[in-house]
């Protein structure tokens, strides 16, 4: 929405405390922006901090859904709320580089339970697959978008993720089916073109 020269005129002619009084309204209705403020104004956590803090609640919050890796459907529901959990994250610190990581490293941690996964019909883990061979796909074009620097450390989670897939001889294949080479699970081999790449596989039925 683009607001007028005469609308922002009249906002700036607000008295201090009619200001205020409406920034709190405003917050009241968008918690979201409201923590954003917090973290940038007074919250004494850096986004290392933050980062390292939402790696324990993955941990955590994975190994109690893996209770339930044998009803797929809410397994999937608890793995998407966590998912979520690392979005807000992103969103409120504009963590580039946590996008990546902590995303590769909640999948890093599903594939942890290999065993449990391997038990299940692959009719009932696909969507599962699915969903996690698309979020790799998302960790690669962003990791693309990153400054060199952080490749390093990003190379660490891809070769955990690369022994994971190694550990899973279905969720392999389905990665195979679905166009992924093995050879860009390390940042310098990820091509200049990955987004087209990407939109090329979808455009083909793939990723679904």
């Amino acid at each position: 929405m683009e607001y007028s020269k005469e609308f922002k005129q009249a906002l700036s002619e607000f008295s201090p405390a009619e200001k205020d009084k409406l920034i709190f309204r405003l917050l009241k209705k968008d918690k979201l922006l409201s923590k954003k403020l917090y973290f940038e104004l007074i919250d004494l956590e850096t986004v290392d901090d933050k980062r390292d803090a939402m790696e324990e609640i993955i941990h955590e919050k994975v190994s109690l859904a893996s209770k339930y890796i044998a009803n797929q459907k809410y397994f999937l529901v608890l793995i998407r709320k966590i998912s979520a959990e690392i979005t807000e994250h992103v969103k409120i610190t504009t963590d580039k580089f946590g996008d990546v990581s902590l995303n590769l490293f909640l999948i890093n941690e599903i594939l942890e339970h290999n065993e449990k996964l391997g038990t299940q019909r692959f009719d009932n883990v696909y969507k599962l697959y699915i969903y996690l061979i698309n979020k790799i796909f998302k960790a690669l074009t962003l990791t693309k978008k990153l400054d060199e620097d952080y490749w390093m450390e990003i190379d660490e989670f891809l070769e955990n993720l690369n022994e994971k897939i190694d550990g899973n001889i279905y969720f392999q294949k389905l990665c195979i089916n679905n166009g992924l080479d093995f050879n860009w699970l390390k940042s310098e081999n990820i091509p200049d073109h990955f987004e087209l790449i990407v939109k090329g596989i979808k455009s083909e039925g793939f990723l679904r």
